[in-house]
């Protein structure tokens, strides 16, 4: 379902209070930032807290920033750690609090596949939203000279 476009792929969870809703809300500048050519793109959170992540959830979060363009994706441990394995996403759910609530310490790269799924850009909290949105042109439109 997202092959052909450019995937923006993040890890986080909807509970997160700080760093999860500043980046996406980063991602919403960049799709803006992009104009007519974020038809071409999708924001994909993948979750790293699947026992409160439901798809319902996920799906609710992101729809708050972006129904269109925006998909959340859940699963299993095993299958949300093997994916996180294979990117090296790191994850850990904190101590819970008296109240039984925790938080989840995750990497924040955003990671940037083109439009045949390939990985070909990471990247940071230090990249401005024009630069990823850059970044970003360079993929849908690749350049005809070298």
């Amino acid at each position: 379902a997202f092959r052909g476009h450019v995937a923006l792929v993040y890890f986080g969870y909807t509970h997160c209070p700080d760093v999860c809703p500043e980046t996406m809300a980063r991602l919403m500048e960049v799709l803006a930032k992009l104009g007519p050519q974020a038809k071409d793109v999708r924001i994909l959170f993948v979750s790293v807290d699947p026992a409160r992540d439901t798809p319902q959830a996920m799906q609710s979060y992101v729809a708050a920033f972006d129904a269109e363009h925006a998909r959340g994706l859940t699963g299993t441990d095993g299958q949300i750690e093997s994916l996180a394995k294979r990117y090296r996403v790191a994850y850990q759910m904190e101590k819970r609090d008296a109240s039984g609530g925790y938080e989840v310490t995750h990497s924040s790269a955003v990671y940037i596949f083109d439009a045949n799924g390939r990985a070909r850009l990471l990247a940071t909290d230090r990249d401005s939203p024009d630069a990823i949105a850059d970044d970003v042109r360079r993929i849908i439109a690749p350049a005809s000279t070298t």
